[in-house]
């Protein structure tokens, strides 16, 4: 029998924000719609979050010329309140997001593993630019 070792991935970002308003704009879909995308050329048009052990999400992502779209979706196994986030895609990938907080500053972690269908550069490279997005979101916002 043999085993498969998943490539696990982490991207990080710290956010001059305290960790209230960082937990809010990263579960209300009203918020997420507006940071969910990788680049100028996608968008979120639309956000589900049922923000609770069990409960389901599903963001929309597609490109804003129309040429294509997905899903990204799951289902939360662990949320711990402004200091975690665990779930499961409907791939049956693993994603463990931390928030960590110090005064008005928290660095949110990211941990996920990797697909089979992009390099592993890729991935880092996407995911981390979605944060980056959420960053700049937050930080912008009153």
């Amino acid at each position: 029998m043999t085993t498969i070792v998943k490539q696990v991935i982490t991207v990080r970002a710290s956010i001059d924000a305290p960790v209230e308003k960082v937990w809010t704009f990263w579960t209300d879909p009203k918020h997420i719609i507006h940071w969910n995308y990788a680049s100028d050329e996608w968008h979120s048009p639309k956000a589900e979050n049922d923000l609770r052990v069990g409960g389901r999400f599903l963001w929309r992502m597609e490109a804003r010329d129309g040429s294509q779209g997905f899903d990204f979706a799951g289902e939360y196994t662990r949320i711990i309140t402004c200091k975690q986030i665990e779930c499961l895609l409907g791939d049956g990938r693993k994603v463990k997001l931390s928030f960590a907080s110090e005064g008005n500053q928290t660095t949110v972690t990211e941990t996920f593993e990797a697909e089979q269908m992009n390099s592993l550069e890729m991935q880092k490279a996407g995911w981390q630019s979605i944060l980056d997005n959420f960053r700049k979101y937050v930080e912008k916002s009153v």
